[in-house]
């Protein structure tokens, strides 16, 4: 009778030398397996590389600053339209002059790229992405620049976004489009770990799908940049056209989106109780005054 092997174990062969040299000796044991496990939403970055220090490297390519400077036309036009009291942008400190598009008074910057802060900036504190240390419905503007492709929570980075707005506020996401050109790039140097390559990629249609779970209402989508991924400045210089080109013939290969979400809460709207007048009592066979029916005849009337 043949037994099956219970699916955590799997069988090993040891192979003992005896001591005179004689001869070897084998052993038959089981060994339990052991699996490992990967996080459904983690990047392929090379291990102990921080992607927010590298993503900064990467901006100061000649690619990157095409991409930057293409972001922030984006972000002048967007921002420049939201208000109110306090926004927040994650990410690091490099990138906080997308702030200046905005006018709302009061711009803080959270640095979620570890360690100490390169010194005491007005407005700057450290925290985690999935844990915003802000109290609920106290921010008005939360900017996201390319903060889902790199984190291995994108969910609880949203559900936090959504606790921290008020009612009427913003979200406001730069991310990178899995259905550009750039894909090809990512499939070929994504497997080395390298940025942006090696960020896990979202489509807007999924970070819309994921907001309007949280109650989210999205009102802004654009997508931007159509120009191949080369690092030379005369090259990139000369594809240009391609930016006019896609904007008006294939607006969803853009290699970068914006995103804006209004945080909707919905209200209960109260439902005034109809207060019927009591009849009067009248005694039994006596006829109610009606429009039709009324009690004094008007023949007799001078």
């Amino acid at each position: 009778m043949v037994k099956r092997l219970p699916e955590d174990r799997k069988p090993v062969v040891i192979i003992i030398q005896t001591g005179d040299g004689n001869g070897t000796h084998l052993a038959f044991g089981m060994r339990k397996r052991t699996k490992r496990h990967r996080q459904p939403y983690a990047s392929r970055c090379a291990p102990g590389l921080n992607p927010w220090q590298a993503l900064d490297r990467w901006y100061a390519t000649p690619l990157g600053e095409e991409m930057l400077e293409t972001e922030h036309g984006q972000l002048g036009e967007v921002l420049g339209n939201l208000f109110g009291y306090h926004l927040l942008q994650l990410g690091s400190p490099a990138q906080r002059a997308f702030q200046d598009h905005s006018r709302v008074s009061r711009r803080l910057l959270m640095d979620i790229r570890g360690g100490v802060c390169d010194g005491e900036e007005p407005g700057l504190f450290r925290g985690e992405a999935p844990a915003l240390p802000v109290r609920g419905d106290s921010l008005d503007v939360v900017l996201l620049p390319h903060v889902l492709e790199f984190t291995s929570s994108p969910h609880e980075v949203l559900r936090e976004v959504e606790r921290a707005l008020v009612p009427e506020g913003h979200v406001v996401i730069l991310g990178f489009n899995p259905l550009s050109p750039w894909q090809f790039w990512r499939w070929t140097l994504g497997w080395r770990g390298r940025l942006p390559w090696c960020g896990r990629f979202y489509s807007a249609a999924r970070v819309r799908d994921w907001l309007a779970l949280l109650g989210f209402e999205v009102t802004v989508l654009r997508h931007y940049f159509w120009r191949l991924p080369v690092q030379h400045s005369g090259i990139l210089h000369r594809l240009a056209f391609l930016d006019r080109l896609g904007r008006r013939l294939w607006p969803i290969l853009g290699a970068g989106y914006v995103l804006v979400a209004r945080k909707r809460v919905s209200t209960l709207t109260p439902i005034r109780p109809r207060w019927r007048p009591r009849r009067a009592l009248r005694p039994a066979g006596v006829a109610e005054p009606t429009p039709r029916n009324p009690t004094c005849s008007t023949e007799n009337a001078p």
